[in-house]
């Protein structure tokens, strides 16, 4: 035990503990109804709750008050154990709240815990191994053993200041993250209107974004994709790029396999949400290739999942094959190959639309061969490009920030709620 801190049970440190209430169609609703999708995972009530209406004995009973602490007691699903803690913000929500029947309400008593820090605490207790032995599942839902749950121990500083200044910490390191997430929010919003303007507006000679058609029809002219810039032409894709497709080498022998060439399969779906890729999950060789149609497309391919992840997109960033669930192109002269990049990235909606199958989604190979593209001048791609990358680039410098932020809250929960680093040394 660390030098002034104690031990005690949760349910030393609470002053009420009890079930949550569902309530009735709202005729009319008398309070808001907090459930698991209204929390997150941070510890935060996000959602404003369902309109429910609840008898005003039970409700008067069951009413949050600031600082309580919601319990998850039914619920969590794979990889994500119940048990979950938010904290509930009276003055933020501002209307009568409680929780569903699916949580409990722990009081903390702030005669002997800061409320704050108790959530703290029990968010951090959460994410330990002796969580998992407190679930119980007897039917199709996981059930927290509540009792049980109250009598686990955990070590809270003697001194109420120290408990106040742990979490005050946490809330300001808490307070810096969310204020980033929103920034990255924000920049990805801005992103998307600088691609649906530079890919159905343009610039123009100036650097400049052409006015919307709407207000100079006389820049735009009519097409088979619908008002374009005048200095724009409309190609098939096929004759500004060179279409090529993969292959998965069979896999019953073993030496077409893991040969260091990387190979972009389904596997790698989530990889596509970058520009670039770079690793892949599995390898062939170059045996694999020999004996398959599968080929080495060179780096800055530009490749599209056709079914599974429909319209994800990515360029390659070196030599790579690719499974048959892709398309490939390797771009011209004509073509910036991340200008079609950022058009296939426009176009998602409309390759999600197209795709047909009962079970698995996909786009037929004919229609690659018929689609046709708004192909600007180069000089004008590439000053797309540099405003689009100029903005990827924000972002991910954003997101590296709010990733340090996240692994030093993830340290300082670690040091700061188990006594490990004491907060005076740390704010000195």
């Amino acid at each position: 035990m660390r030098e002034g801190w104690v031990e005690k049970s949760i349910a030393d440190c609470l002053e009420l503990a009890f079930a949550g209430e569902w309530g009735e169609d709202p005729n009319p609703a008398n309070a808001q109804v907090l459930r698991a999708t209204d929390i997150d995972d941070d510890g935060h009530v996000v959602g404003v709750g369902a309109a429910r209406s609840i008898p005003p004995s039970k409700l008067r009973a069951k009413l949050l008050r600031h600082e309580d602490i919601l319990l998850e007691g039914s619920g969590g699903g794979p990889g994500k154990p119940v048990g979950r803690v938010a904290r509930f913000d009276g003055a933020a929500h501002g209307s009568a709240a409680v929780c569903s029947n699916f949580f409990k309400t722990l009081r903390p008593d702030q005669s002997v815990v800061n409320p704050s820090f108790l959530w703290r605490k029990l968010d951090w207790f959460y994410r330990q191994p002796e969580l998992l032995a407190l679930q119980q599942q007897t039917t199709g839902i996981i059930n927290l053993k509540f009792a049980e749950y109250l009598e686990a121990r955990i070590s809270i500083p003697r001194d109420r200041g120290e408990q106040a200044e742990v979490a005050r910490v946490l809330d300001t390191l808490d307070t810096t993250i969310r204020q980033t997430e929103a920034i990255i929010e924000k920049l990805k919003q801005v992103k998307q209107g600088l691609l649906h303007d530079l890919l159905t507006r343009g610039i123009d000679a100036n650097g400049e974004l052409r006015p919307p058609q709407s207000q100079a029809p006389e820049l735009y002219k009519e097409s088979v994709l619908g008002w374009i810039p005048r200095e724009w032409e409309v190609e098939l894709l096929d004759e500004v790029a060179v279409r090529g497709s993969g292959h998965t080498p069979s896999k019953s022998v073993a030496s077409y396999w893991n040969g260091g060439v990387k190979w972009v399969s389904l596997a790698d779906s989530h990889r596509l949400d970058q520009i670039h890729i770079d690793t892949t999950d599995k390898e062939i060789s170059e045996l694999g290739i020999a004996n398959s149609s599968a080929v080495k497309h060179p780096g800055g391919t530009v490749i599209l999942s056709r079914d599974a992840g429909v319209g994800k997109s990515a360029v390659l960033a070196a030599e790579m094959a690719v499974s048959q669930h892709f398309m490939a192109w390797r771009c011209g002269v004509r073509l910036n190959n991340l200008y079609l990049y950022f058009r296939f990235q426009h176009m998602k909606p409309m390759f999600e639309t197209i795709a047909l199958g009962s079970t698995v989604k996909t786009i037929g190979l004919d229609y690659f061969k018929k689609l046709r593209i708004a192909v600007p001048e180069r000089d004008e791609q590439d000053r797309a490009v540099e405003i689009m990358m100029d903005a990827e680039l924000n972002i991910r410098r954003h997101q590296s920030e709010f990733d340090k932020l996240r692994l030093l809250k993830s340290g300082l929960m670690d040091d700061l709620l188990t006594g490990r680093v004491r907060v005076t040394p740390l704010l000195a």
